[in-house]
């Protein structure tokens, strides 16, 4: 297994809300653990809860012992959630923080993936693209109600507007999947700084192209910076079983 993760700022923010962790190597009993999270909030708030749900889910992993990763993830984001809110009532300059999370765990040949939010995970295999998570996000409940086209002016305008998180409230029901992996797939974990700006296409080249995971990774956060890099962006690339996919 091979992994390169890479955040950048961005061309308009001044601070990066989002925070990365990538561990091809064993974490607690998981064989592996790839987390992004992308911080909402005032000044410092949505960088302080992106890095507490990160760093204290993988502390929480560590500590948990054995269990299957559905179960690690769901306790762990659970209690990770519970005291993230219970941060932002104790100071006024965190009150209404919250963060995204979208998580990973490949163990036997399966992919493991528990989502808030709308980071996402997508897998590159034989050559497509597929999204694995389901975006918590106004636009996409609007589009399963059939009230709203993906991809029209006013899901354009509204798409950052969020309908899950963590740390907003003292409960949170993540999504999980699970998906059978082959040689040659890539997993792809990343924040909507790089999804808003990089067609689904464009990624699925860049990744399946020429050059190492590091290389790719750098490729897609100047792809994003070139579109406009309007939002931070946060890139966990993995290459799970080692041989190179073919392109797109």
């Amino acid at each position: 297994m091979e992994a390169y993760a890479l955040t950048d700022i961005g061309q308009i923010r001044s601070m990066n809300q989002d925070y990365i962790y990538s561990s091809p190597e064993m974490v607690g009993s998981l064989p592996n653990l790839f987390l992004v999270a992308d911080g909402m909030g005032g000044h410092k708030a949505g960088d302080y809860a992106s890095r507490f749900a990160v760093e204290n889910l993988v502390i929480y992993i560590n500590r948990a012992g054995k269990g299957s990763p559905v179960m690690q993830l769901k306790m762990g984001i659970e209690e990770v959630n519970e005291r993230l809110y219970e941060e932002s009532l104790k100071r006024e300059e965190l009150k209404g923080m919250g963060c995204t999370l979208v998580a990973g765990v490949v163990e036997d040949g399966t992919l493991y993936v528990a989502n808030v939010g709308d980071s996402r995970l997508y897998l590159i295999q034989a050559g497509a693209i597929r999204q694995v998570t389901r975006d918590h996000s106004y636009v996409e409940e609007m589009v399963a109600m059939g009230q709203m086209r993906r991809g029209s002016v006013d899901y354009n305008s509204r798409k950052n507007i969020i309908t899950r998180a963590m740390g907003i409230g003292r409960s949170v029901e993540p999504d999980f999947f699970e998906v059978d992996l082959e040689e040659g797939d890539y997993i792809l974990l990343c924040s909507d700084g790089l999804s808003n700006m990089v067609d689904d296409d464009t990624i699925c080249s860049i990744v399946t192209g020429p050059g190492s995971l590091k290389e790719k990774a750098s490729r897609l956060i100047r792809e994003a910076n070139r579109q406009g890099g309007i939002d931070n962006i946060a890139v966990v690339l993995v290459n799970p079983l080692g041989r190179e996919a073919g392109t797109c």
